[in-house]
């Protein structure tokens, strides 16, 4: 029951953060985006996995790992730490953080803060909350259900928006890439 209860404010949490995220963040309508209907995607593939990993794990037997079981309290923290980073990325960005990959008129490249050693700490901590997400629900199948199409569209978002920016600010972007770590390393 406590499980289940902290996983739902958990969750809860995570969907009003990036409601908030998506209503305030978004390029205006006058900018070009270079987004390839990715937002849309992320939003339907975050909720079908959330939804399928809550079903999941209210099924006793179904992925239920014994040690995962006792992790609600590590996975609030991790979840709270991934928001955390990502909201940190976003103010860091401004009003150059869009949930649409857009690039503004008089965009420039954050090389600041936690940009100057990690190339998408927003993505980064997305992906912490999500981990966090699944700890709180104390099932390994669920855990799977979670980060699998989340690892997949945040790679794909990756991509795109590393065209993007690529496109726009050419060998500074290049140079600025070879000096920060990667999410995942050598997958794109």
């Amino acid at each position: 029951m406590l499980i289940t209860l902290t996983a739902t404010l958990v969750g809860a949490g995570y969907a009003l953060s990036e409601g908030i995220v998506s209503v305030h963040r978004r390029a205006a309508k006058h900018l070009a985006t270079s987004d390839r209907g990715s937002l849309a995607i992320i939003w339907a593939s975050g909720f079908i996995s959330i939804f399928i990993a809550f079903m999941v794990a209210a099924y006793p037997g179904t992925g239920d790992l014994p040690i995962l079981r006792t992790t609600p309290a590590i996975g609030v923290g991790v979840f709270c730490f991934g928001i955390g980073l990502r909201w940190y990325a976003i103010s860091h960005l401004g009003r150059f953080f869009t949930v649409n990959v857009a690039i503004l008129d008089d965009h420039r490249l954050v090389d600041t803060g936690l940009y100057r050693w990690i190339r998408h700490p927003s993505y980064t901590g997305w992906l912490l909350a999500i981990v966090g997400l699944g700890l709180c629900l104390g099932n390994g199948l669920s855990l799977c259900i979670l980060l699998v199409p989340t690892v997949s569209v945040i790679l794909w978002r990756i991509a795109i928006e590393e065209r993007a920016l690529r496109d726009a600010f050419g060998q500074a972007y290049v140079a600025y890439a070879s000096k920060t770590w990667r999410l995942i390393p050598y997958v794109y």
